[in-house]
């Protein structure tokens, strides 16, 4: 019989995403600007004389960690709450550095793919992935055409990161091109802010179209519904952290509504400083499609690019 993963929220990461890799990286790419075949060997051979060296935790390790924790919370007769898949272009071999952090670091991980240098995204679908966290830019690409689920580029590790409060999964989101479409978004581009509001406004009753990461905001909810707490008290706390304000707030809320979600914080900024309310809310990540929010934001907490599709008039309108 088939595993069933339709109720569990399953989180794809890369191994650089997973853990901080940039040192073996870098001996890669230096060799990789000469010669290929010397370069794959060249990191074979330092992840294999590094073997059961530890590495820091990458950008996703925290989120990881603490999604994984919600499984002590899972029903014996269920699906777990949280599957994480750990996916990464190396060789299996090269691979083991990875599979020996992931015990040390007690993290729950059971599935993984190494797919010795091709491209992972053809196997999300496989591992019915929900959200796919990468530091790859054409995987990443790849995966937001293809429209198989929420993914991220995700930024350097945060240098001073905040303290998260224990026993809790805090995820905040930016709204426009984010969990909503970018409708929205190009009329202020295009028409300025004046005609924006007009619009949102008079549109109020109609929710807004879904966006890259509306799926998995649903599941997150649904996450939420599993868990033994009511939704107040739930350990799963998601912010939306947007540069709306006032009269275009009122479609945000009741689009909201109508999907059935419960978020916790919402944050209508008129566009003010977001790095601010970033820091305040103590996120285990923080995803955007913009990176002039990015940039501040990443140096304390963990964060994550959503690129635009290919075709969106948005990609080279930043």
């Amino acid at each position: 019989m088939p595993y069933d993963l339709s109720d569990t929220l399953v989180v794809g990461i890369s191994a650089t995403a997973l853990f901080d890799l940039s040192e073996a990286d870098a001996v890669f790419r230096k060799q990789l600007e000469t010669d290929r075949e010397a370069a794959i060997e060249e990191y074979r051979d330092y992840m294999a004389a590094r073997e059961s060296e530890p590495l820091k935790p990458g950008t996703g390790f925290h989120l990881v960690k603490a999604l994984l924790s919600l499984n002590q919370f899972q029903p014996s007769d269920q699906a777990p709450l949280v599957e994480v898949v750990v996916m990464s272009r190396n060789s299996p071999e090269t691979g083991v550095r990875v599979f020996h952090n992931i015990r040390e670091y007690g993290l729950n991980i059971t599935r993984s793919a190494f797919t010795g240098g091709e491209s992972v995204v053809d196997y999300l679908d496989a591992f019915d992935v929900d959200l796919f966290l990468t530091t790859n830019t054409t995987d990443a690409q790849r995966v937001i055409d293809s429209d198989s689920s929420a993914v991220a580029l995700v930024k350097e590790p945060p240098a001073n990161m905040e303290t998260i409060p224990d026993g809790q999964v805090r995820i905040a989101f930016d709204g426009d091109a984010v969990l909503f479409s970018e409708d929205s978004e190009l009329v202020f581009k295009t028409r300025g802010l004046e005609d924006f509001h007009t619009v949102e406004n008079s549109e109020q009753d109609n929710p807004l179209n879904d966006g890259p990461y509306a799926t998995l905001l649903r599941k997150l909810s649904r996450l939420q519904d599993r868990l033994p707490h009511k939704v107040d008290f739930s350990p799963v706390r998601i912010a939306i952290i947007t540069a709306r304000n006032s009269p275009a707030e009122m479609r945000v809320i009741k689009t909201l509504r109508h999907w059935g979600v419960y978020v916790d914080e919402i944050f209508f900024l008129g566009g003010l400083d977001k790095s601010k309310i970033i820091k305040a809310f103590k996120a285990h990540i923080f995803f955007d499609d913009q990176d002039v929010h990015l940039e501040s934001a990443a140096k304390y907490t963990p964060s994550g690019k959503v690129p635009y599709r290919s075709g969106s008039p948005l990609k080279d309108n930043k």
